[in-house]
């Protein structure tokens, strides 16, 4: 296995973990019923992508 010749300094360390935190999801608003959805997905609300009708969502 390899092992490394000399110890990272904790500079190096921290400018490769920049990289790795969560990024907040894009929102977008629903033409149907104007709720925000994650952008790309369809609308927990009303069940609508793009337009048309996705899922049937259960009337209550």
């Amino acid at each position: 296995m390899a092992h490394p010749r000399s110890r990272h300094s904790n500079r190096r360390t921290a400018a490769r973990r920049t990289h790795d935190k969560a990024k907040v999801p894009t929102l977008a608003v629903c033409n149907n019923c104007n709720a925000m959805y994650i952008y790309h997905t369809i609308c927990p609300e009303c069940g609508y992508y793009r337009g048309k009708l996705a899922i049937e969502k259960p009337t209550e």
